[in-house]
């Protein structure tokens, strides 16, 4: 069927391509073919593409010449007749075979009766109800005003708009008594079924005798057929309709309402005089609780037609009834009738945008996605450059609605420019607002946007007099760090979240740290020791413990992820040298500290193992190596002829390199000692540091009874007093060798395996003892040197502390 519909179709536009006429449309599918007098066709518009119907009056055949009368009057009274209800007329073409007459694209009410046919009972007798009403609405405006009788009621008569609101056409017996001829009461009996929807008085005299009653009798009636019709389609017209006419029943009204059914009877009055005229039946329909008044459509219709006239009260009321029957209402009437309306008072004022936008989105959801962008977003668009900050509230408390259908250059061009004012509005409401839409925004927003002035908008909301503003600032730089490119990250983010964490408002100092936290993935690993970790440490000692709590979560955060790092780098960066000799190094650590007492004895161990590294070396000579070993002998300065046990090479102290070092800081030999005497100075410092700590049982003191570097005191008596000869040592027992060892805890007093009989104090004691012998007894202090009289108050200050020590074994055995 719809092949042939197509092919008819196609063989018309080609029979007017040959005849040279040039349409305004184009002709598609055909739809239907009314009474036999004319066809209906979708066509599209030329010259915007707009959809339209087309009725088709062919009359080439000499059998239908009659059909060019209809077709004239039609074509005349509709260019003429202008109303809401009335189907509006477009353009018309005119030949001698055929005439096309082009209106807005409408559908038969004839197919959508069937339609709405398996709809719930409430919803069509609303839908019903409505469309009897436009048609009365129409009825009255050709009867009284125009003075005119329509002469053709009847559901062929009848078209829904895209809107799903019924348009009255069939104007083809459309007549005015007052007309020199007209067709009513000359050719109405020739059309086709005509009879069926004549009055009483029309089927006994006939269709002039019209002219004796007004324009709306002959109108009323059909009326009520139509009326019964569209409530009981498959019934055809009731038994009143033929003689003897008998009055209706309420049993034989099917599902007429029961409030309708009164008006119903007096429509098909078989008197005329006693008829009730569609202007009446209007009325009695639109009072309180009638039947039009009651219905919801209706009403809402009514309320679209004067929502100009009515109050600021009546506005909201009328708005809140939409939004309360929005799920109620036919789809074509919410898309084709109130969307469009809502979008012009939306967009020319009226009412409030608070309550209005929200209806244009949800009416809109059915729009096609083809269509959205022109029927929905083009108005909102427009709506962002209004001042009217109830405007702009509504548009962004309802972005998230209509964001995502939003194009990257409209964003940029068209509402960024105009948004951007949000941020530095007086109200603060409009301020975060404007911040909390971006977010949504920000994936269409350029790169020159996004990384430069937009950050400059948020760097200023960061100081805003409101708490809320400057807390949401943070969190909306937060979730764009990831989209910000390489350099504004490094430039921007550590500074905007630490501006966060010094903020008086205790929320936002807690969103300064989770946003460090959320973009954790921005930061290089050197950035986070450097920077992130170093500027949010202070929060761990808050004053509020939400944010103490929240600032130890962050570091333990930046802490894991740094182990983790350094677990994948290499022990050292350091490259050996293959021309440099073998090094002694200390013993490493390879335990981690747990504790602060722990962690003092390992810098304790540290610091001293680096001291006498520094030390050993400025005690040697150049070109002297580490294999050399260092007699006790040689560290009083004396002749190396002298044999003494060496001291083990495992000891911290006997550090040296090839190349001596030439740092003077921590280097004994910078007094200008002698690199022999340095040795010896070192070891008596660490002695005396060593027997610090104040015994009972020495009865010596810890105090030195001279001091050695006093060269300005009287030393006479030193220089004068005879040489005194010193006993021989006692050689300690094994456990006092071990006692001793373990109470010293400088490395100097550990020994070698090999030389554990021997106690480097008492080869220190042999080897003065064999100095004092050697040296002449007239030989006083004034003949030596300033070195050799350092030498020899160490070996005496050496054997105090022997004698000392004797004296405790002594009393302990």
């Amino acid at each position: 069927m719809d092949y042939l519909r197509t092919l008819g179709s196609a063989a018309v536009s080609s029979l007017v391509q040959k005849s040279g006429l040039n349409l305004p449309f184009s002709l598609g599918t055909k739809i239907l073919s009314l009474d036999g007098i004319s066809n209906l066709y979708d066509a599209t518009k030329r010259d915007d593409g707009s959809p339209v119907s087309v009725f088709e009056y062919d009359f080439g055949d000499q059998s239908k010449k009659v059909v060019s009368q209809y077709a004239t009057n039609a074509m005349r009274k509709l260019r003429s007749t202008r109303h809401p209800d009335v189907l509006k007329f477009l353009d018309a073409v005119e030949t001698d075979t055929v005439v096309y007459i082009m209106t807005e694209r409408v559908r038969p009410l004839q197919t959508v009766l069937q339609s709405w046919s398996g709809r719930d009972g409430r919803e069509r007798e609303d839908w019903l109800l409505w469309g009897l009403h436009r048609i009365s609405v129409a009825l009255t405006f050709l009867n009284d005003p125009c003075a005119s009788t329509h002469g053709k009621i009847c559901i062929n008569s009848i078209f829904i708009s895209p809107s799903g609101e019924w348009k009255l056409g069939g104007f083809e017996l459309l007549s005015n008594p007052r007309e020199e001829a007209p067709i009513l009461y000359i050719l109405a009996s020739t059309y086709p079924n005509s009879h069926d929807f004549a009055p009483p008085e029309v089927k006994k005299g006939g269709w002039s005798v019209l002219k004796e009653y007004e324009p709306a009798v002959a109108d009323a009636y059909a009326l009520g057929l139509l009326l019964y019709t569209v409530f009981n389609p498959n019934q055809g017209y009731p038994a009143t309709a033929n003689p003897p006419h008998n009055p209706p029943t309420p049993s034989s009204s099917g599902s007429i309402p029961t409030s309708m059914f009164p008006s119903f009877k007096k429509l098909l009055n078989p008197n005329p005089k006693g008829r009730q005229s569609p202007k009446a039946f209007l009325e009695i329909g639109m009072t309180d609780n009638g039947f039009f008044a009651s219905n919801r459509l209706v009403k809402v219709c009514l309320g679209l037609d004067n929502f100009a006239l009515t109050s600021e009260f009546e506005k909201n009321s009328f708005l809140k009834t939409i939004k309360e029957s929005s799920a109620s209402f036919p789809s074509e009437f919410a898309s084709n009738r109130l969307l469009p309306w809502l979008v012009t008072a939306l967009e020319y004022g009226g009412a409030s945008a608070a309550m209005i936008l929200p209806l244009v989105l949800q009416f809109g959801s059915n729009v096609p996605l083809e269509e959205y962008p022109n029927v929905i977003l083009a108005p909102l668009i427009k709506l962002y450059a209004s001042p009217d900050r109830g405007t702009r509230m509504a548009l962004l408390d309802h972005l998230p609605e209509y964001a995502d259908k939003l194009d990257k250059k409209t964003v940029s061009d068209k509402i960024f420019p105009h948004l951007s004012t949000g941020f530095t509005d007086t109200v603060a409401v409009i301020r975060e607002a404007t911040a909390k839409s971006i977010i949504l925004l920000a994936p269409k927003l350029t790169d020159r946007i996004l990384n430069n002035d937009l950050l400059r908008f948020l760097a200023k909301l960061q100081t805003d007099t409101e708490p809320s503003i400057r807390t949401n600032t943070c969190i909306l730089i937060a979730r764009l760090g990831p989209t910000l490119g390489y350099h504004t990250k490094k430039k921007v983010l550590v500074p905007a979240f630490l501006r966060a964490l010094k903020d008086t408002f205790v929320h936002a100092r807690v969103a300064g740290l989770m946003a460090f936290m959320s973009t954790i993935d921005c930061f290089e690993v050197d950035d986070l020791a450097n920077k992130v970790i170093p500027n949010i440490a202070f929060t761990m000692i808050d004053k509020e413990k939400l944010v103490r709590d929240q600032a130890f979560k962050a570091i333990d955060l930046f802490v894991k992820k740094l182990e983790g790092h350094a677990a994948t780098m290499p022990e050292t960066s350091q490259q050996a040298d293959p021309t440099a000799g073998a090094v002694a190094a200390p013993p490493e650590q390879t335990t981690l500290v747990t504790s602060a007492a722990g962690a003092a004895t390992s810098l304790a161990g540290w610091a001293i193992s680096s001291f006498g590294k520094k030390t050993s070396i400025g005690a040697g000579t150049n070109g002297s190596t580490n294999e050399r070993p260092i007699s006790v002998s040689s560290l009083h300065g004396t002749s190396a002829s002298t044999v003494s046990p060496e001291i083990p090479t495992e000891s911290p102290l006997i550090l040296s390199s090839q190349t001596p070092s030439r740092t003077k800081g921590l280097q004994l030999g910078a007094n200008k000692h002698p690199s022999s005497t340095t040795a010896a100075i070192l070891a008596d410092a660490w002695a005396e540091e060593a027997s610090n700590s104040p015994r009972a049982d020495n009865p010596w003191g810890n105090d030195d009874l001279i001091d050695v570097n006093a060269d300005d005191d009287d030393w006479s008596a030193f220089e004068t007093a005879p040489a005194v000869a010193m006993p021989n040592p006692i050689a300690p027992t094994e456990p006092t060798l071990r006692r001793v060892e373990n109470s010293v805890s400088n490395p100097v007093a550990k020994v070698s395996p090999s030389s554990k009989s021997t106690p480097i104090a008492t080869l220190g004691a042999t080897h003065s003892a064999t100095n004092i012998e050697r040296m002449p007894s007239t030989a006083g202090l004034s003949e030596m040197t300033k070195e050799e009289k350092v030498a020899e108050m160490a070996r005496r200050k050496e054997e105090r502390k022997q004698v000392g020590s004797n004296t405790n074994r002594r009393r302990v055995v």
